[in-house]
């Protein structure tokens, strides 16, 4: 069972305009769209279940990849879609920490330990296959790798097992980019 370390590194906020150069226009485009729709469903947190909705929608390459493990990611967007109207209604109210992760000693405005912990791991599995950008597949498989986030919940609902959508166990501490200017 892959562990996501939380706790190592500086955040990466997707609205912050530093951090823009570790993460895709298309990454950036769906944290902005998770944000909407946490903002929509009356959430003070966008979490992993929002990113990943946000994700399918927006990213051809994530979408292509849930059709490719569980043959359609419709079932995926399904339960997502039901997340205002019965699915993951037990989750309202309340801010999303899967248990895997460690307390963060710095969070990000606007977004759960969970969803901040996978744009710092997304960079990281960036970093590890050599690209300069965190792109939408390596987002979705930072999803994946945190097995007890709500996505991970939704893909599981869905038929899909995390396990084959994230690319090897989730990096632990390493390089990050340094810190942010103010």
């Amino acid at each position: 069972m892959a562990v996501v370390y939380s706790d190592h590194g500086p955040p990466i906020d997707p609205a912050h305009p530093a951090d823009d150069a570790h993460l895709t226009a298309e990454v950036r485009a769906v944290a902005a769209s998770a944000r909407r729709r946490a903002v929509r469903d009356g959430d003070s947190q966008a979490d992993t279940a929002h990113l990943l909705h946000s994700l399918l929608e927006n990213d051809p390459d994530a979408h292509g990849a849930c059709d490719a493990a569980a043959g359609s990611s419709a079932r995926v967007l399904g339960y997502l879609v039901q997340r205002s109207i019965g699915y993951g209604l037990r989750w309202r109210g309340s801010v999303e920490d899967s248990g895997a992760l460690p307390t963060l000693t710095v969070t990000v405005p606007g977004w759960s330990p969970a969803a901040a912990a996978a744009f710092r791991t997304a960079v990281r599995l960036a970093a590890r296959r050599g690209g300069a950008q965190a792109d939408g597949i390596d987002l979705l498989h930072a999803l994946a790798a945190d097995p007890d986030c709500r996505a991970a919940d939704v893909l599981r609902s869905a038929g899909l097992d995390p396990d084959g959508l994230h690319d090897g166990p989730a990096p632990g501490p390493g390089p990050m980019p340094g810190p942010r200017e103010p």
